[in-house]
C-alpha cells in the first residue's frame, strides 16, 4: 500500500509532466534564424498597439453604439405616434453624462488629497447621484413600457436582456442563448 504522502507527491509529477507535454507541443518549432523568429514576434505585437485607441475616440465609439443599438430598438418595436413622447423620454435617460476631458484625471487627484471621512462623503454623494440617474432611468422605462403593446413588449424585453452588457462577462456561445439580428 502507497501512503497518502506518496499518493500526492506522484500526481503532482503526473500532472507536472503532463502540462509539460502539453506546452512543448504547442511551443512553435525553433528555427535556425533569429531574425526571422523576430519578425514573427514584431507583427504578433503590432495588432494589439493599433488596436488601442485613446479615451475619447473609445468614449465617441461607444456614444455611436448606444446611440445605434437605441435606434435598432425604435425600429423593431414600431412605436405609434402616441408612443413617440415616451420613447424620447425614454431615449433622452438613456444618455450618459458628458464630462470634458482631463476631468476624470483632475478629479482623481483632488480625491487623494481628501481626509479618509471626506473621501466617503465624496463616495456617498456619487452614490446619490447614479441612484438619482437610475431612478430618471426606470421611471422613464417604466413610462414607455406601459404605452406599448403585448407584442411590443414583448420585442423590448428580448432586446433589452443585456441592454448596456455587450462585451462583458461570460459569452455562452452555442449554448441556447438565441441569435441576435
Amino acid at each position: 500500500m502507497i501512503p497518502s504522502r506518496q499518493k500526492i507527491r506522484m500526481a503532482g509529477l503526473i500532472a507536472s509532466a503532463a502540462f509539460a507535454c502539453a506546452a512543448f507541443a504547442q511551443a512553435p518549432q525553433p528555427s535556425g534564424a533569429a531574425p526571422v523568429a523576430q519578425a514573427q514576434a514584431a507583427p504578433a505585437e503590432a495588432p494589439q498597439k493599433a488596436q488601442r485607441m485613446d479615451r475619447a475616440q473609445r468614449m465617441e465609439r461607444m456614444q455611436a453604439q448606444r446611440v445605434q443599438r437605441l435606434a435598432d430598438l425604435k425600429q423593431k418595436l414600431h412605436l405609434q405616434s402616441s408612443q413617440e413622447g415616451a420613447w424620447n423620454n425614454f431615449a433622452a435617460a438613456q444618455q450618459r453624462p458628458v464630462r470634458p476631458a482631463g476631468q476624470a484625471r483632475a478629479e482623481r487627484e483632488a480625491f487623494a488629497k481628501l481626509s479618509t471621512p471626506q473621501r466617503l462623503e465624496r463616495m456617498q454623494a456619487r452614490h446619490a447621484e447614479r441612484g438619482a440617474r437610475f431612478t430618471e432611468l426606470m421611471t422613464a422605462t417604466r413610462n414607455l413600457y406601459a404605452t406599448l403593446s403585448p407584442e411590443q413588449q414583448k420585442t423590448f424585453d428580448a432586446e433589452t436582456l443585456r441592454f448596456g452588457h455587450r462585451g462583458h462577462g461570460p459569452h455562452p456561445h452555442g449554448k441556447g442563448e438565441p441569435t441576435r439580428s
